[in-house]
């Protein structure tokens, strides 16, 4: 059976133990059709030294400047394009995988010609058997997006792939085709939505959006924003959110998207104001 050219892109900024991590649990889901590509963004914790020096076979492309998600992982994918990938992988750094991720997600994206991009069952790193992800729902009407299972316990059952809504950037897999059809990621956005964004794109192509449950990736929730609800991940989350739904939502849901917006959100830092979190 013949093994698709994938190219693995994680994204480095100054996150140098939390990479290493992550590359030492893609070893063992190492295969001669996988190349791992680091795209280091301007780092100055000695990221590339240690890249280097521990892990030789790995890619370094070096953007020499912080080009945030969707700029650094842009100038993966270009690269990996050039060098004859059949399917591209984002990857965060502060993750780690199972042996089996990649196999399970591969199968999926080419079991049939309209699917386009894949994620994994994606759970925390500090509490293994609890959910993260389990596929991506859009609302147009409240302005919301939400992971299926978020914080749910895992039941273990593998369980069978389904559409979803939207994959998540912590770990998708896309097919060269649809990257060619789409485009790169939306550098527009300054966090967030991004990935939201090229799954839209991808839907409206005419590529379905699926969920792997048996592929499994954990989470180390947040690092780079400050932690999971850091002002500022919360106020780039809102701004993202209104740049997605302003793009895509029809004129209908705009008698009611701003409005719900507001009040799910103000209900929700309530909700975490009043529990001291």
């Amino acid at each position: 059976m013949h093994t698709p050219l994938t190219y693995v892109i994680v994204l480095n900024w100054n996150g140098r133990d939390d990479t290493l991590e992550c590359l030492a649990s893609l070893r063992d889901a190492a295969h001669p059709s996988v190349c791992i590509l680091v795209v280091d963004n301007g780092s100055v914790d000695g990221s590339q030294e240690a890249i280097r020096r521990e892990h030789p076979g790995v890619i370094l492309l070096e953007t020499g400047s912080n080009l945030r998600f969707a700029g650094g992982n842009n100038a993966g994918i270009r690269f990996a394009l050039e060098k004859g990938a059949e399917q591209i992988m984002l990857l965060n750094n502060d993750t780690t995988v199972d042996p089996a991720f990649l196999g399970a997600m591969t199968g999926t994206l080419q079991s049939s010609t309209d699917i386009g991009i894949v994620a994994p069952k994606i759970l925390y790193s500090a509490d293994p058997g609890r959910l993260w992800y389990a596929g991506g729902e859009i609302s147009f009407w409240t302005g919301t997006m939400r992971h299926r299972g978020i914080r749910e316990p895992d039941d273990g059952v593998p369980g069978v792939p389904c559409e979803t809504g939207y994959a998540s950037g912590c770990c998708l897999l896309a097919k060269r085709i649809t990257v060619e059809r789409i485009g790169l990621l939306d550098e527009s956005y300054f966090m967030y939505s991004e990935d939201a964004d090229w799954c839209m794109r991808a839907r409206r192509a005419g590529f379905r959006v699926m969920y792997e449950p048996r592929a499994r990736v954990w989470h180390k929730v947040s690092v780079s924003a400050g932690g999971h609800l850091s002002s500022f991940k919360l106020r780039n989350k809102f701004v993202s959110n209104l740049r997605f739904f302003s793009r895509y939502a029809s004129w209908y849901h705009w008698l009611f998207f701003p409005w719900m917006n507001v009040l799910v959100n103000g209900y929700a830092a309530g909700r975490y104001l009043l529990a001291g979190r």
